[in-house]
């Protein structure tokens, strides 16, 4: 397909300098960088990565406050792993 749209970007200096080598480390240019990104967005219909940022959900910060609170308790029996806690479970069964 022949490539005849053109799309003008404003950027700072130094991060075109930055991405510039990282790309060039791939034998690719900024340009096919973005293409590479405007094609999977094509393919996926949205971007191609999450936006979320990297935060427990509700379910997983409760378990860790559980755990936190857990360990205050002397007479608590805490499990190193699943597979502890798999073991004692099935001994008793």
């Amino acid at each position: 397909m022949a490539k005849s749209a053109s799309m003008y970007i404003r950027i700072d200096p130094e991060v075109k300098s930055d991405v510039e080598a990282i790309y060039s480390r791939y034998g690719m240019s900024v340009t096919d960088a973005i293409n590479i990104f405007l094609y999977t967005s094509r393919s996926m219909g949205g971007l191609p990565f999450d936006l979320r940022p990297d935060k427990p959900n509700a379910e997983t910060l409760e378990a860790i406050k559980e755990v936190r609170q857990a360990k205050k308790e002397p007479n608590k029996k805490l499990y190193s792993s699943f597979s502890e806690l798999l073991e004692e479970v099935e001994a008793d069964v």
